[in-house]
């Protein structure tokens, strides 16, 4: 029996963990946020791996994010009503979970 999917509300606590410190984000793949415009970055969060797509213009969003215990959150395009669990942060945590990142 496969463990159930995250829900875009359980990884976004992680994110929010993460803008409020509870939780260190490190940079898994050593691409620094510069170099990752226009294409992914891995970085990671006490055994949580999270990969980012990172747009042009400096926003970003979840495309796959995997729990320790082996469940894993990923985004589909095809959903029309799926919601990436960036959207859900408030402005605060988005642009503290931003700086964090761009300071990698």
């Amino acid at each position: 029996m496969s463990a159930a999917p995250l829900s875009s509300r359980e990884t976004c606590q992680l994110f929010r963990d993460i803008a409020l410190g509870i939780r260190t984000l490190r940079n898994l793949d050593e691409t620094p946020w510069a170099d990752a415009l226009g294409a992914t970055m891995v970085v990671g969060a006490d055994g949580w791996i999270i990969t980012l797509r990172i747009h042009e213009d400096g926003r970003f969003h979840c495309e796959r994010c995997a729990s320790p215990d082996g469940r894993v959150y990923a985004f589909d395009s095809s959903q029309r009503y799926g919601t990436d669990p960036i959207e859900l942060l408030s402005t605060w945590e988005l642009a503290r979970l931003a700086t964090l990142l761009g300071e990698m």
